[in-house]
This record gives structure tokens, sequence and C-alpha cells, in this order.
């Protein structure tokens, strides 16, 4: 279960979740990915088992550190958009657009 390679938006919340439950797909399917690591009796000499539960280990903490990076990474682009629509708000403090697109990303972040 390799991470999409393709960078993060976070503009389109639904598809930054979409993107999320993409990546979660080896932690959804974990019993699934254990059961075909694991050796059965028949294939214990076959298979090294240390090796192959090493590759899941190492393919999951990859999984958990890509995600953790594009969440991190989409918070503080919407954060910086946050600060910068607040410094917008304070010089324009009648414009109700500004104000709705204020309150969505900081809904998003």
């Amino acid at each position: 279960m390799a991470a999409p390679s393709a960078p993060a938006s976070c503009e389109d919340f639904a598809e930054f979740q979409e993107l999320l439950r993409v990546m979660r797909t080896i932690d959804d399917r974990i019993v699934h990915e254990l059961n075909t690591t694991i050796p059965t009796a028949s294939f214990v000499g076959k298979v090294d088992p240390g090796q192959t539960c090493k590759e899941l280990y190492e393919s999951l903490m990859d999984a958990h550190t890509n995600r953790e990076r594009i969440i991190k990474n989409c918070i503080a682009q919407t954060s910086s958009v946050v600060k910068t629509l607040k410094e917008e708000r304070e010089k324009a403090q009648d414009d109700v657009a500004l104000l709705k697109q204020l309150r969505k990303e900081q809904t998003k972040v």
C-alpha cells in the first residue's frame, strides 16, 4: 500500500478527506494484511516471517508518517490563510464576503 504520490491539496476539503481515506486503507485492512503476511504452517519454510513482518511494519510506519506530514502541511497552509484573512479583516471590517471566507478557513483548521 503505497501513499499517493500527488501532492496534497488543502483547498478542497472533500478532496483532502478522500486522500486521507485512501491513505488509511492499509490500516483499515490490517487483519487481511496480517493474514497474508504471516505464513501458514505449509509455507513456513518458503517465507521468512520475520522479514515479511518487518516489511509490513515499515509499510505501516511509512503510511503513518506520510499521513502525518500531509495533515501538518495542510494545517500550516490553512493557518497561514487564516492569518492573512484576519489581517485583511482588520482593514475591512464591513466586508461580509471576507468574513465568510475567514470563517470557512477557520472551520477547516
